[in-house]
């Protein structure tokens, strides 16, 4: 079994033990932040992604090797490699999330992760099932460069644990290492529906990223959780199509191929926002 599928297996104890002290220390303050039907809509997001990885594998792994097959660099494995892999695929991490929130089409698949109004641990488990279409192409110029496509793979798979233990209401602040990396309280902002945090802080990792391209809020209000078109469901196929099927209506209303396909495809930035949620 590769590395970054032993990796992921290993964590569902960690994931479960933690999420049981989350529940219990949330009922013990009477916080509310768990509620069944949610945890439990993401624990099945979770397993459903789990699912779709085996199929979308196959694309994403064609796509890496290939670009391996034509690399750049022989990069060996070493103590720098491992480091440089670490920061060039967060970089990648932090393109193929912002652009999940720029791009209309690549929003669809996306939405899942950001459908719920809870922030719990759980929360990190409502991963997307659609995201294979479109996610190797931000990773791929990675294995031009010369890394293997199981580092990269393993590589994605330590993001993503990473981004697991951020996902909680119960961590505020944690000094100077919000300067460098992504927190609790960076990625509570990221969640948010509040009109300063829409299309914030997207890093993975590192919360440089979003320092350097100008994408980086701190947080100064209570967040308010979810979307700003509440899904209202726990139906998990509905949930990860129902972007989609919206997308689809406005593309056929245009009665325009190209128009069609701008309404799934032109990039809606932070500034264009505004009009874009009107208009829909």
């Amino acid at each position: 079994m590769p590395l970054h599928e032993k990796l992921l297996i290993f964590a569902i104890p960690a994931f479960v033990v933690t999420m049981a002290v989350e529940l219990w220390w949330d009922r013990r303050r009477k916080t509310g932040h768990y509620a069944a039907k949610d945890a439990l809509t993401s624990l099945g997001l979770g397993i459903g992604f789990l699912v779709c990885q085996l199929g979308w594998g196959l694309l994403v792994w064609f796509a890496y090797s290939t670009g391996y097959q034509h690399r750049l660099f022989e990069i060996p494995l070493a103590w720098w490699s491992v480091l440089l892999l670490i920061v060039l695929e967060d970089h990648s991490y932090y393109w193929y999330h912002r652009m999940s929130h720029a791009v209309p089409a690549m929003w669809a698949a996306h939405v899942a992760h950001h459908s719920s109004e809870h922030y719990t641990l759980a929360t990190a488990l409502r991963q997307p099932w659609t995201t294979g279409w479109y996610a190797w192409l931000f990773w791929t110029p990675l294995a031009l460069l010369g890394f293997h496509p199981l580092w990269i793979l393993t590589a994605q798979a330590c993001n993503l644990l990473y981004q697991y233990w951020i996902h909680t209401n119960f961590i505020t602040r944690l000094g100077w290492y919000e300067w460098v990396f992504n927190t609790p309280s960076h990625h509570r902002v990221h969640h948010g529906t509040n009109p300063q945090y829409i299309d914030r802080n997207h890093a993975g990792i590192f919360i440089v990223w979003d320092r350097m391209f100008g994408t980086f809020e701190p947080e100064s209000e209570k967040v308010v959780y979810g979307i700003t078109r509440p899904v209202n469901s726990h139906n998990l196929l509905w949930l990860n199509l129902h972007e989609y099927l919206r997308l689809w209506h406005q593309a056929v209303a245009t009665k325009s191929l190209w128009r069609g396909l701008m309404v799934f495809f032109k990039p809606r930035w932070r500034v264009q926002l505004s009009a874009y949620e009107a208009a829909s």
